[in-house]
């Protein structure tokens, strides 16, 4: 079967405005109303001015608790010369009481002397004193609020006490989201088949549609069949302003989105200059507008908010709003293809007050990456990228202020650091994010300050003791303390049972074994080599030496789904996935910490959650790790002293 083609790679900026410029000539951004209860139009925009119905108060009110009174009766009333009036000249009134035609004024309870059958008033009263008018807060077909206003909480009260009780408001735009792909499933659990993808872009898109004042319409997943697809573009077509078809964007077999809008209307675009997000499609199909988004959650979700979102924005009458941006340095070298535009998630953190980001894995694949993600740097066309250090935009996604209480740690990975940051959020109300740059990395930007903290686990070879050596080494002068967290055991993760009977190191000599490793500079390929060594063992004896993931967890879970058979890795991690371990080593895990970049309140909250009961318990519960060191000082360097 024939591929499809890009029919171009276009600029952003051209593809954007030439989408614009098709809904203006079939008249998309019409604004269309609909009358609703007023109780339900909270967050909606009014499309016209939103009139009293009723004058609020709309009847003489009593603005005090106190008595209402015919003013002139009270004229020369003094402290020196009291006037007491009956009880029948006058009306006991609270706040908010109808004040008849007879009365004139009120006079707050404080200033009136109740005496016998008689009250005593020692101050006089002028003319509609405490007396609310007519109309005073809202007269009968007043104006509330003009058209194209959004309905908050004051709003809504404000209709409620003027009678309103229906209005009208933009209708929300309604986006059909199309899931397509044969190798979808709607839930997934840990009996998938390999090939199967849990669907959850369309999920994501929803969310997103529901922010942007917009209702979200979702179709089953649809097989990839060309007619099929054709059919439920067709379908919803009819109830939806706005068609989203994820995924078949790309130039697959498959992939039939931009054949199907070709043929049922018109194809403006297929194929953008952009990073990710290049298989991107826009058209019109009678009328409406519809964007094939590509499969990889990090390019839907970049192309929907960079197509669907200016223009759901402007379909409800609304200019798009800004987003708040900060300017950061860049944390290490980022190279770009110079003929893209490219996005790059970061996370965000101050360090010695100094808003540093830090790019996240570039991969498309990976949600998780847009939850971590505090925002995003835009790398224009024609830039090849920025150097470290350099200063750089962000696209905030997350608040400044939680920007500004945020730990960075980078450096080796564990399941305590994960306890760790539970605990801090938890019981510190601070926030760390930690990236997994291996315990050489880790080392490096302690070197360079651009980080607070950096998880170890370096074995010297020759002492046989961890870390101390290395940060002597590279960091000579720097005020650091290392403090230990956990002391863990290290081994061989392999499927249940073992079914390939592996006892040890050795064993990895065998042909038939395949092994996954970590990347160089982690302290586990460290470990391994110096394992390696002590078994008079090649790496080039190893079948997979050089294949490598990041994480401990990565590695379990290549074994569990056979994309391995054995790694080195903590027993957190085979307990996490239900496989068997083989225990080889027992190794410190460390936390090095710069003090001068912590704020007080943040280094008192990161010692508080390191000698927690709520640390130790999470750690002990999991197995796997010795506690007898735990949150003991294992070295610290100050200007005036070295231990």
């Amino acid at each position: 079967m024939a591929r499809n083609i890009y029919i171009e790679n276009m600029p952003l900026e051209k593809a954007l405005a030439l989408f614009m410029e098709h809904l203006k000539d079939c008249k998309w951004f019409q604004l269309e109303s609909e009358e609703i209860d007023v109780l339900s139009s909270l967050g909606r925009w009014t499309a016209e001015p939103v009139l009293a119905g009723r004058s609020s108060p709309h009847y003489m009110a009593s603005a005090m608790d106190g008595i209402a009174v015919q003013a002139a009766s009270t004229y020369h009333a003094s402290e020196v010369n009291p006037i007491n009036l009956a009880l029948k000249e006058i009306l006991v009134v609270d706040t908010g009481d109808y004040v008849p035609p007879e009365y004139d004024a009120v006079i707050m309870i404080e200033d009136v002397n109740f005496i016998n059958d008689q009250v005593q008033i020692i101050k006089p009263a002028v003319p509609w004193q405490h007396i609310r008018s007519i109309g005073e807060d809202l007269v009968e077909q007043d104006m509330i609020v003009p058209s194209l206003s959004l309905i908050g909480p004051y709003e809504l009260a404000s209709f409620r006490t003027a009678s309103v009780n229906r209005v009208q408001v933009i209708k929300k735009p309604v986006v059909a989201i199309i899931p397509t792909g044969t190798e979808l499933i709607e839930t997934g659990n840990a009996n998938m088949t390999p090939g199967q993808i849990v669907e959850s872009n369309s999920r994501m898109l929803a969310g997103l549609c529901q922010e942007w004042g917009a209702e979200a319409l979702r179709h089953e997943i649809v097989i990839d069949d060309k007619e099929l697809i054709r059919q439920a573009v067709v379908e919803m077509g009819k109830k939806a302003d706005l068609i989203i078809i994820c995924s078949g964007s790309s130039a697959g077999r498959e992939d039939y989105t931009s054949t199907i809008v070709q043929e049922l209307g018109h194809l403006i675009v297929h194929g953008l200059a952009t990073r990710p997000g290049k298989p991107a499609i826009l058209g019109i199909i009678d009328e409406k507008p519809v964007i094939g988004v590509p499969g990889y959650p990090i390019s839907a979700q970049l192309i929907f908010s960079l197509f669907a979102r200016p223009i759901l924005f402007r379909k409800i009458g609304q200019e798009v709003p800004d987003l708040p941006s900060m300017e950061c340095s860049i944390s290490r070298k980022l190279p770009s293809h110079a003929g893209v535009d490219e996005f790059v998630n970061v996370n965000v953190a101050r360090i010695s007050g100094q808003p540093i980001a830090y790019p996240l894995n570039r991969g498309a694949g990976l949600s998780s990456i847009l939850v971590k993600s505090d925002g995003v740097v835009h790398i224009p066309r024609g830039n090849e990228g920025l150097d470290a250090g350099s200063s750089c935009q962000v696209i905030l996604n997350r608040s400044p202020r939680v920007i500004d209480n945020t730990l960075v740690c980078l450096g080796s990975h564990d399941m305590s650091i994960d306890f760790l940051i539970d605990i801090l959020q938890r019981e510190q109300g601070l926030r760390m994010v930690s990236t997994n740059v291996g315990s050489m990395g880790g080392i490096m930007s302690l070197s360079r300050r651009e980080t607070h903290c950096a998880g170890l686990h370096l074995l010297d070879y020759d002492s046989g003791d961890y870390n101390v050596s290395y940060l002597k080494k590279y960091l000579p002068q720097e005020k650091l303390l290392l403090i230990n967290l956990v002391k863990r055991h290290q081994g061989l993760v392999v499927k249940k049972g073992n079914p390939l009977h592996i006892q040890g190191i050795k064993d990895l000599s065998r042909p038939e074994i395949r092994f996954i490793n970590r990347q160089k500079g982690a302290g586990t390929r460290l470990l391994l080599d110096y394992l390696l060594n002590r078994e008079k063992l090649s790496s080039q004896d190893i079948n997979g030496y050089n294949r490598e993931e990041y994480t401990h967890l990565a590695v379990a879970s290549s074994v569990k789904n056979d994309g391995c058979d054995t790694g080195l890795a903590i027993y957190a991690s085979a307990k996490v996935m239900n496989l068997d371990f083989i225990p080889i080593e027992v190794e410190h895990y460390d936390l090095c910490i710069l003090p001068d970049l912590l704020s007080k309140k943040q280094l008192d909250g990161l010692l508080a959650a390191i000698h927690s009961p709520q640390f130790r318990a999470r750690v002990t519960g999991f197995g796997g790790y010795e506690l007898d060191l735990s949150g003991q000082t294992i070295y610290e360097y100050t200007a005036n002293n070295m231990q």
